[in-house]
């Protein structure tokens, strides 16, 4: 049987993951070894976590997190050299744009053994974002480049990878297929709507974590006045991060906002489908926020998702309170077609198929 490791980091990697896995399980065809090099210190990840989520525990975890970009990413690429030394797989697969995803690449790549990028050609255009620099590298360093979306593969074909020895594929949205799984499940496992004694429609789903919103505190500021406005018209409900809060306490900043602990998957999939719209500066919730019909908010000054803004799905508006104020207005009388498909169908059984076919030639 072929073998193929793992390397995730992050607990949205292990959801997205989940959906390949159970394709592996299923087809009987590949092994499949997990890495949790313990980048996102996440409490949540329990037994539970993986027993309710029906994820395939880790054979390896590493536990590195708390360091500097270079120190972990250093930390990472030994540890995983040295398992790949032991497991001795046909590939190797990686998720987005995470240090574990380029740590995960490169220790493959200096073994000369095949990586599988899942997440390809994704371009924010902003070189001072870690996760560019990850996402680029990575993509160069990989034998197949799997894009979910036609614009990401269009990325790539700029850049000159068709001049490479690299397979590149379009093969849909993995998130797509892990929302539609776990949403059959959530409203069993989550009773968080019921709890907070929230009404549908009524509350915007606000997160807010990423280092270049939270490094400056004139832009942190400008956030939390626009989310402070629309709180006059809608419940503002945010899951608040470790590094948002730490700021927030620091500097001794108070927003009329309602801010709760970080949840698990299932309770953030209820309060998705259940909200008026999103607010956030994560690349996986604008995606998350598309397939469960919901318009969002970008706040950041460029997203990756371009095609969720093209499509009217999404706006992008920086840090300015005004344009997201007038962004939530504007989507208060918006309506959108949330059928159109943007991020394709079986995606899980394409990146399946691909990866054995790698392997096999």
């Amino acid at each position: 049987m072929r073998k193929i490791v793992t390397i995730l980091g992050a607990r949205p990697q292990f959801v997205k993951a989940s959906v390949l896995s159970r394709e592996l399980i299923h087809h009987n065809l590949i092994e499949e070894v997990i890495v949790h090099t313990g980048q996102h210190y996440d409490s949540n990840m329990s037994d539970v976590f993986f027993k309710e989520m029906e994820i395939p525990e880790p054979k390896y975890n590493l536990n590195i997190n708390g360091l500097s970009h270079g120190a972990m990413t250093g930390q990472m690429l030994e540890n995983i050299e040295n398992i790949l030394t032991i497991e001795k797989p046909d590939a190797v697969v990686v998720y987005g744009d995470t240090n574990s995803t380029l740590a995960g690449a490169l220790a493959a790549q200096k073994l000369q053994i095949k990586v599988v990028h899942v997440e390809a050609g994704l371009r924010s255009f902003n070189m001072k974002m870690p996760e560019e620099v990850n996402r680029i590298l990575t993509d160069r360093i990989s034998s197949l480049l799997l894009c979910p979306t036609e614009t990401a593969l269009g990325n790539l074909k700029k850049e000159g990878y068709n001049d490479f020895d690299i397979k590149i594929l379009n093969c849909g949205d993995i998130m797509k297929d892990a929302v539609s799984y776990y949403s059959r499940y959530s409203a069993k496992k989550s009773h968080i709507v019921n709890e907070l004694n929230l009404v549908a429609n009524e509350f915007v789903l606000a997160t807010i974590h990423r280092q270049e919103n939270t490094d400056s505190l004139t832009v942190l500021k400008n956030i939390f006045e626009g989310l402070t406005k629309i709180h006059t018209y809608k419940t503002v409900i945010m899951p608040l991060h470790p590094r948002t809060k730490s700021i927030l306490e620091k500097h001794n900043l108070k927003y009329p906002i309602r801010f709760i602990d970080p949840v698990g998957y299932f309770d953030m999939l209820e309060l998705l489908k259940n909200c008026n719209l999103v607010i956030t500066d994560s690349g996986g919730l604008q995606k998350e926020a598309y397939f469960n019909a919901k318009h969002s908010i970008i706040a950041r000054e460029q997203t990756e998702w371009v095609n969720l803004v093209s499509n009217g799905f999404a706006e992008v508006v920086g840090s300015s309170d005004t344009d997201m104020v007038e962004a939530f207005h504007n989507f208060q009388i918006k309506k959108s077609d949330f059928e159109k498909n943007l991020f394709g169908t079986e995606v899980g059984k394409k990146i399946h198929d691909a990866i054995y076919n790698l392997i096999e030639n």
